[in-house]
């Protein structure tokens, strides 16, 4: 559905739940419906997030504002609502349960991206570690080498005179 690339928020999830609804009766599985799915969690997202935001310095007004607040809640609800709408129509149309399966499934995977990011980035600190190491041994090898060799040269000119 190339519709995510241009709607945000409350928008995208009103367009995905549409789409969900129109053509839930005719998909013949889960697949048919997925980029709709993956939509509606973007925008679920994305209207939490702007509830949630925090503004530094410009526009503070704005983010305390009557009307911001309100439409940000409503918005945030409206999602919510959305969610549990397409949870009925995907377990009625495919079975009990399919619905909560397909989020502890988006749980695990978005927690398995995330221990594996977090050891992708303990691995880059351990190599850099390791190089820093690595490189001060280097260090100190030229030096013990150039003193070495300066103390060879200043034997090998006392024993010319």
């Amino acid at each position: 559905m190339v519709v995510a690339e241009v709607l945000t928020g409350i928008a995208l999830v009103q367009k995905s739940v549409e789409f969900i609804k129109s053509n839930i009766s005719t998909a013949n599985d889960i697949r048919d419906i997925a980029s709709s799915i993956d939509d509606l969690f973007a925008g679920e997202k994305q209207t939490q997030q702007a509830r949630n935001k925090k503004s530094g310095g410009a526009g503070l007004g704005d983010q305390f504002g009557i009307d911001t607040v309100a439409k940000e809640t409503i918005e945030a609800r409206l999602a919510a609502e959305s969610l549990q709408e397409v949870a009925t129509l995907v377990d009625l149309r495919f079975g009990h349960g399919t619905w909560s399966g397909i989020v502890a499934e988006r749980a695990k995977r978005i927690q398995e991206a995330k221990e594996a990011a977090a050891a992708a980035k303990r691995k880059k600190i351990k190599e850099a570690r390791e190089f820093e190491e690595a490189l001060k041994q280097w260090i100190m090898a030229g030096v013990v080498l150039v003193l070495a060799l300066g103390l060879f040269v200043g034997l090998f000119t006392v024993i010319i005179k």
